[in-house]
């Protein structure tokens, strides 16, 4: 990370990250299959998918999927969030990796689709409350990345999933 900060991730090569991790170029690519993973790949598919399984079945597919990932704020503590506000702003700026970064999600909406399918939710349903979530959490991502004074990442997604909480109506 420090590389693609002080050089741009361009201009940065595999052999060069290596080097500075004190590795060679084919230990690196036993952990990430290419440079972008870099950036883009996170160890969480497997928890989300777990996560979400166990909710309640009987609450909606989205309010699962939301309570599903609550719990993982509590690692998120773990986050250097001025690190990830670099790896953001690295990722937004270059459009090649973007594209990267959605497949990324698209792999996790995959994991959550199956966590709820193979629990009875429908297909359509699983897949409409995998992406609703994920687009919120995507937008809460990017409007953190670009805001210095946004507060902690965890505390960003935090309002973002509750903003995917159906207001009460107040009318008796």
């Amino acid at each position: 990370m420090r590389l693609f900060i002080e050089r741009g991730y361009h201009n940065v090569t595999v052999e060069e990250i290596a080097r500075a991790a004190g590795v060679s170029h084919m230990t690196f690519f036993r952990h990430y299959p290419t440079k972008v993973s870099v950036l883009t790949d996170d160890p969480y598919d497997p928890i989300i998918g777990e996560m979400v399984a166990v909710t309640d079945p009987a609450l909606p597919p989205l309010e699962r999927v939301r309570q599903g990932l609550l719990p993982l704020l509590a690692q998120a503590d773990e986050i250097d969030d001025e690190m990830m506000r670099a790896r953001l702003r690295i990722l937004t700026q270059n459009d090649d990796i973007v594209a990267h970064a959605w497949s990324n999600n698209r792999r996790t909406e995959a994991v959550i689709v199956e966590a709820l399918t193979t629990t009875g939710v429908s297909a359509l349903e699983a897949r409409v409350a995998a992406g609703a979530v994920m687009g919120a959490l995507t937008s809460a991502l990017l409007d953190w990345g670009e805001d210095d004074d946004s507060g902690p990442l965890r505390e960003r997604v935090r309002q973002t999933l509750e903003l995917l909480v159906p207001e009460r109506s107040t009318d008796g």
